[in-house]
């Protein structure tokens, strides 16, 4: 190997964390739809480095979401190997809000915000049957009612997050408070009208649904 290759590599995986960390920073800041010139400017390299690190958008969405998106899904399998169900799901929720507590933009990112539906997908995928298959044991303990779903639980997510995002400069514990009174009510809610479909799970991940079966049990 020549001797100049490998500091190369490393100075190359140096300026591709620096334009990760940048990204990660505006889009907490600004939104999911910042620039590649801002994302340069920020890190103080040329647009050119940034399009060579990441050609495509999605390349730059995985780069800066890919490591927060592994980590909601193994809060998730965590979740299910606690033998009891509902604290199970109330640790799950509390660790997911904490993540988007400390980097917003993933809030943003799970929260359907336009842009990040390809990336977010696989969080969907793996969570969803986790999440059901925590709420069939929830429900068989009389923790829950029987007709919750997994849209049921994306919709208190929402529901929190919104509050999240609007309270983290002046009250950023309030979310805490948010969630622990959902939660109260979704453990003991008359529910409603019919169960959300799964379609309704797509589109509260912010991306058109690909299903059509019905209610989940």
């Amino acid at each position: 190997m020549p001797p100049t290759e490998r500091p190369l590599r490393r100075d190359a995986e140096r300026n591709r964390r620096r334009l990760v960390e940048c990204a990660t920073d505006l889009m907490s800041r600004n939104g999911l739809g910042v620039s590649y010139e801002e994302v340069a400017r920020e890190a103080g390299m040329g647009i050119g480095t940034v399009y060579r690190r990441f050609p495509d958008r999605q390349d730059l969405f995985d780069a800066v979401f890919g490591e927060h998106i592994d980590a909601v899904c193994a809060l998730a399998d965590d979740a299910a190997a606690d033998e009891d169900p509902w604290r199970g799901l109330v640790g799950f929720f509390e660790r997911q809000l904490q993540l988007e507590e400390a980097t917003p933009a993933l809030g943003m990112a799970m929260r359907g915000d336009a842009g990040s539906a390809a990336v977010v997908r696989r969080a969907h995928e793996h969570v969803t049957p986790v999440v059901r298959g925590l709420l069939a044991r929830a429900a068989d303990a009389g923790q829950v009612p029987a007709g919750l779903t997994p849209a049921d639980l994306v919709a208190v997510h929402r529901m929190v997050g919104s509050v999240l995002d609007a309270s983290r400069e002046h009250a950023p514990d309030l979310w805490r408070r948010a969630l622990a009174i959902a939660l109260a009510g979704l453990r003991h809610a008359d529910l409603p009208g019919p169960a959300p479909t799964d379609d309704v799970v797509e589109v509260l991940f912010g991306h058109p649904p690909t299903t059509t079966t019905g209610g989940t049990p």
